[in-house]
């Protein structure tokens, strides 16, 4: 190896005081032959890179790459020994992230994005961002874990996404890397930004039409002050983001809870009658078509239809209580009423001077879970009780439990 630098993230997020996450690694003037000489590991599908012997960093070769198609594939890769490491550098996607590391600690910044670090601002390497469809979904997360820090998109980087967007190339992404860009989105401290900057440049409609169909859709004022539900969805986001951070399952719930509201005739607005079950197709389409895992559309589904029981849990029979997490398996999977009672306390608090707001709904359904759980068959079978009588038996203990918890409760 002749030369090695740190690259990417890991700078970036050193040079703004924050906790590094994982180290990649340039190498400048080698050949996988060499790579795999000094013991490294080849696992580079598209282009050669390869995994560190003793503390499995990914190590990849200096290169450039040639667009030769549609998406975010379609890309003739060179890595040659001669690749010089600005070469490299002008590859990626924005100035801030393309800054590289020596071994002394110098930096090698040809691109200015230290000064657009200290400027707090996402900017474009070269005009060759355009393309990769998949950077317009990267400046989007960038915002949602940057945006409290004051980061904003250069003008001119806003309007190359407008244009890619326009161009088409965004509608050639697979969606697996959609949904994993979604995913890590919602994961970040203020999803609202993804949000409102796929939605500026045009590509929320895209990749997301369901969630874009929300805004200008009213609601309620007296129940939403923000009255916007597209607002709203963004507020609830920010929300679960902060009730349950860096959990892309809570993110997801939260995102698609209200799809139903966009499907309201319009003489009824700005009420929404039945939009918990109005929104389960536009939901299940969303799924289908991004692939999402099986976990994400399960727990989205639950919190679509039941988030409004939960809101008025007290509302609620003893027996409606116990049936309410029968139909979530919250007897089988214990981990989904809470979840439930997570995404409905974001939906409660994601709301337009609302946010401090106290949500007791979420300590109740958890205390009623609780109770019921506890009850189980092993005391049924214990006393003879045998056959369909278990599941009957043991129904009508568990709604005994929710009804004496609540006569406790008060």
């Amino acid at each position: 190896m002749k030369q090695t630098y740190l690259v990417g993230g890991a700078v970036r997020d050193r040079l703004l005081g924050r906790a590094p996450g994982d180290r990649d690694w340039v190498v400048v003037g080698a050949t996988p032959e060499q790579m795999i000489a000094r013991g490294f590991k080849p696992v580079g599908r598209d282009f050669p890179v390869f995994l560190h012997p003793q503390t499995n960093e990914e190590y990849a070769l200096a290169r450039t790459e040639r667009k030769s198609g549609r998406g975010y594939r379609g890309f003739v890769v060179d890595a040659d020994p001669a690749v010089t490491l600005e070469e490299d550098l002008a590859r990626r996607d924005f100035t801030v992230n393309a800054i590289a590391q020596d071994s002394e600690g110098n930096l090698v910044d040809p691109f200015g994005g230290v000064r657009d670090l200290e400027a707090r601002v996402l900017r474009h390497v070269s005009p060759a961002f355009v393309e990769d469809p998949l950077r317009v979904l990267r400046a989007a997360r960038f915002m949602a874990r940057f945006a409290d820090a004051g980061f904003s998109i250069a003008p001119e980087t806003q309007e190359l996404m407008r244009a890619m967007v326009a161009d088409g190339e965004i509608d050639h992404l697979v969606p697996e890397r959609v949904w994993q860009e979604l995913a890590r989105a919602l994961a970040e401290p203020k999803p609202s930004a993804f949000l409102a900057t796929l939605r500026d440049v045009g590509a929320l409609a895209r990749i997301l039409p369901e969630v874009d169909a929300l805004y200008g859709v009213p609601q309620r004022a007296e129940f939403h002050p923000e009255v916007d539900t597209g607002i709203h969805q963004q507020m609830v986001s920010d929300m679960a983001a902060q009730l349950a951070p860096c959990d892309a399952l809570i993110g997801f719930a939260a995102l698609t809870h209200d799809l139903g509201k966009a499907h309201t005739p319009q003489h009824v607005l700005p009420k929404h009658i039945g939009h918990e079950h109005a929104g389960l197709a536009p939901l299940e389409a969303l799924c289908e078509r991004l692939k999402v895992p099986a976990a994400q559309r399960e727990l989205a589904a639950i919190v679509c239809r039941e988030h409004l029981n939960v809101h008025r849990i007290d509302e609620l029979r003893d027996e409606t209580v116990h049936d309410l997490i029968a139909r979530c398996d919250g007897f089988r999977k214990p981990e989904r009423i809470d979840q439930l009672a997570t995404v409905c306390e974001a939906d409660k608090r994601g709301r337009l001077g609302m946010q401090d707001s106290a949500y007791p709904q979420a300590a109740t359904v958890r205390a009623l879970h609780h109770v019921a759980l506890a009850v189980n068959a092993r005391e049924l079978i214990a006393q003879g009780v045998t056959g369909v009588e278990i599941g009957t038996r043991l129904r009508a203990a568990r709604i005994a439990a929710i009804h004496t918890a609540r006569l406790q409760r008060g």
